[in-house]
C-alpha cells in the first residue's frame, strides 16, 4: 500500500473509530488516492485536489464542492505527518445548498396514498400491508426513511406504545412514543408479517415476502408510482413530492397545532426538536419560516404580547 492510501485508510479508520461513518467519503477519499497514484503524486496540492473534484465535468457544481470538502478534511489531518501537505482553500468551489422546497401534504393525500398502497399487486401478499404501515408510520412520527427501515422487531414496543430508534443520522438513538392508533396498525401488520414469514428470521420490522430488509430505492420508486397513482406527480416527472416531506408536514402541523391551542410554541420547540432527532434547535426552527401560515400565526402571537395593556 502507497504512503498516501495508507494514510487516507488511516484518516478514515481514525474518523470511523469515534463513530463517523463516512460512507460517501470512504467511496470518494479511495477514488482520490487512485487518482494521485495514477498522476504518481505522493503530496497533495490544492492543484491536484482541484483537478480531481471537478470530475466528472457534467455532475452539479454541488458534487465537486462536496469532493474538494473531502480531501480538504483529509488534508487538514494528514499536514501533521506531511508538512509539505497544501489544504485547499474554503474560498475554493463555493458552492451553498439549497433546501428542497417541502410539500405539505393534505389529510386527503395521505388518505388516498395509504388506500393505493393497499392495492399494490398482491402476487407478494405482505407488500400492500408493508407500505401501508409503513407510509403511515412516516407521516404521523416524522421519521425519516432510512430510521423507520432500519427499525428491528425488538424496537418497536407495542406494549408501552415506544419506538426505539437507532443508528440516526448523527449517530444517536431515541425514544419515541406513538400514538394507540399508530400502535394498532402497526400490531396489525405484525401479525400478518408473523404469518407469511412463518419460522424464517427476520429481525427487520419492515420486510419483503423473504425476511429481507426492504430496499430504500424500491420504496422510493414504489412511492413515486403511488404518488402518480393519485395524481400528485404527473406520469413523466422527475421531482415532485417525497417522502422525506412527511417529516415537514409532522414538524408543520406540530408546531401549528400548539399555535391554535394558545401553547408556547417557542418554549415547546426543543421537545419538537428531540423527537425528531435534530441536533440543533435551528434545524427544527427551519420548519417555521419554511410555512407562510405558521408565519403568520407567530408574528400574530408576537403582535398580541406587544400590544398595550388596556
Amino acid at each position: 500500500m502507497k504512503p498516501l492510501t495508507k494514510a487516507i485508510h488511516d484518516y478514515l479508520a481514525l474518523r470511523r473509530s469515534l463513530g463517523f461513518k463516512l460512507r460517501d467519503a470512504g467511496r470518494e477519499l479511495a477514488n482520490f488516492a487512485s487518482f494521485m497514484e495514477q498522476r504518481d503524486a505522493q503530496i497533495v496540492t490544492a492543484q491536484l485536489a482541484l483537478e480531481w473534484a471537478q470530475q466528472p465535468r457534467h455532475v452539479q457544481p454541488a458534487q465537486w464542492s462536496q469532493r474538494l470538502r473531502y480531501v480538504r478534511c483529509f488534508t487538514r489531518h494528514h499536514l501533521a505527518s506531511e508538512p509539505r501537505t497544501e489544504v485547499p482553500p474554503a474560498g475554493l468551489l463555493p458552492f451553498r445548498a439549497a433546501r428542497a422546497r417541502p410539500y405539505l401534504y393534505s389529510a386527503d393525500e395521505i388518505q388516498c396514498l395509504l388506500e393505493r398502497a393497499l392495492q399494490l399487486p398482491n402476487s407478494a401478499p405482505l407488500r400492500p400491508w408493508t407500505f401501508h404501515a409503513l407510509l403511515g408510520l412516516l407521516s404521523v412520527t416524522g421519521l425519516r426513511v432510512g430510521e423507520a427501515l432500519r427499525l428491528n422487531l425488538d424496537d418497536v414496543d407495542l406494549d408501552t406504545a415506544v419506538l426505539t430508534v437507532r443508528g440516526t443520522k448523527f449517530g444517536k438513538s431515541r425514544l419515541v412514543p406513538i400514538h394507540n392508533s399508530t400502535r394498532d396498525v402497526l400490531a396489525g401488520y405484525r401479525t400478518r408479517r408473523a404469518c407469511e414469514l412463518g419460522d424464517r428470521d427476520a429481525p427487520h420490522f419492515f420486510v419483503t415476502r423473504t425476511g429481507c430488509p426492504l430496499d430504500g430505492g424500491d420504496v422510493r420508486n414504489t412511492f413515486y408510482r403511488l404518488s402518480r397513482q393519485i395524481g400528485l406527480r404527473a406520469e413523466h416527472d422527475s421531482h415532485g413530492p417525497r417522502l422525506h416531506d412527511f417529516r415537514h408536514r409532522f414538524a408543520v402541523e406540530t408546531l401549528l397545532g400548539w399555535y391554535r391551542s394558545g401553547q408556547d410554541a417557542e418554549r415547546l420547540l426543543p421537545v419538537l426538536s428531540t423527537y425528531m432527532g435534530h441536533v440543533r434547535v435551528s434545524d427544527t426552527y427551519w420548519y417555521l419560516s419554511a410555512h407562510p401560515q405558521l408565519m403568520q400565526l407567530a408574528m400574530s402571537r408576537m403582535e398580541k404580547r406587544w400590544e398595550p395593556q388596556q
